[in-house]
């Protein structure tokens, strides 16, 4: 599914175009799951899997995974926690770090 987070065919932080990867906002075991419903971005190398990567600095992620859960509120009926397993709203990021 195209992605419901994201329009433009750039990377979401440095808007290249140049080597884009698409990035699963809720990876691992939600893979499928980021696909299906479009949770997904475009990252250059260096936004993605770099040093500035979004592999690389849990804040980004964060606050990534929060914009993916409210897009996805935004437009699906079906309950987010009940599909990812957790609910990024409402929690600041240490708390996130933290497990809460």
């Amino acid at each position: 599914m195209k992605s419901i987070i994201q329009k433009n065919n750039e990377c979401w932080v440095c808007k290249s175009t140049y080597g884009l990867h698409t990035h699963h906002v809720f990876g691992a075991s939600n893979k499928k799951a980021s696909d299906k419903y479009g949770l997904t971005i475009k990252l250059c190398l260096m936004h993605h899997t770099g040093s500035e990567g979004i592999h690389f600095d849990r804040e980004f992620d964060f606050v990534t995974k929060q914009l993916a859960q409210e897009k996805f509120e935004e437009i699906n009926y079906e309950s987010f926690i009940k599909i990812f397993g957790r609910n990024y709203l409402g929690v600041t990021f240490t708390e996130y770090i933290r497990g809460r």
